[in-house]
């Protein structure tokens, strides 16, 4: 009986990635197939073990298709929408992910970014962690938010001009300083100066001057003019830290080695590009 409800999932699997679909939910296949729940778990966790299916959530799975055995699932672009409407969570995929998938990634990203307005766990799905960050204002940079085409249908990105504000604002999730200078020594070309500065108001002054700085300092100052603008009308600008990290510990931080008066920026280690 086993072997058969098994076969019946596995069937009914198939069938799905035949119709291009690769996903589906305990409840959808448990009416599909005509089976109770206890055996539907009993079928998936066989399936699971054999590496034909993958459960990155309680009551979701993803099928994994032949030419994805070796590496454990499918890329997540392929399920990242549909697993945060089974969420019914907003999100994005953003930071490193979201710049590698506008082209500006210097080096493999073994992490894939999702933001959302809720702390959710990450999942291991593979070879690929997926991690989760926590963002309160979602529909604040709703503007910032992009449809991107997939294999199996849209994702949910962030554009280059969030993005870039995003790595800013948390440099943890960009690798650091280094990679992110050299993240955005790439994506500059594709930020657009209104966008940057529209979305700029959803953020905190200290991360627009950080962000001017560094494209200053990579040599696409024009970029920035529009955000300037837009930053300066808020009213008078704190002198920042570009690396606050650096700045924690007074016994252990370099002096400052310059400071720029246009943005009130404060560097005490240039980032290094790697070329």
């Amino acid at each position: 009986m086993i072997r058969v409800e098994r076969s019946a999932l596995s069937s009914y699997a198939s069938g799905l990635l035949a119709a291009g679909r690769g996903v589906f939910s305990a409840d959808e296949a448990q009416k599909e197939i005509g089976i109770g729940r206890g055996a539907f778990l009993d079928a998936a966790e066989r399936l699971q073990r054999r590496g034909q299916l993958l459960r990155p959530r309680r009551g979701f799975y993803v099928v994994v298709p032949p030419q994805h055995a070796t590496t454990g699932a499918p890329p997540p672009e392929w399920y990242i929408d549909a697993l945060m409407r089974h969420e019914k969570r907003p999100y994005y995929v953003g930071l490193l992910a979201a710049a590698a998938a506008h082209g500006a990634s210097h080096q493999a990203v073994m992490e894939f970014q999702v933001v959302t307005d809720k702390l959710l766990p990450d999942i291991e799905a593979g070879r690929t962690r997926i991690v989760f960050s926590y963002r309160k204002d979602m529909a604040a940079v709703a503007a910032g938010i992009e449809d991107r085409k997939t294999q199996s249908g849209y994702m949910k990105l962030s554009s280059p001009e969030l993005t870039a504000l995003d790595l800013t604002r948390y440099p943890q999730s960009g690798a650091g300083l280094d990679n992110i200078a050299t993240v955005f020594s790439e994506l500059a070309e594709r930020l657009q100066p209104e966008k940057l500065a529209s979305l700029s108001s959803a953020f905190e002054k200290a991360v627009v001057q950080r962000l001017g700085h560094l494209l200053g300092r990579l040599g696409h100052p024009q970029i920035a003019e529009t955000m300037f603008a837009a930053l300066t009308a808020r009213g008078s600008l704190p002198w920042v830290e570009l690396d606050p990290k650096q700045a924690g510990d007074p016994d252990l931080s370099p002096p400052p080695s310059e400071r720029d008066a246009r943005w009130r920026v404060i560097v005490r280690r240039p980032p290094e590009i790697d070329e």
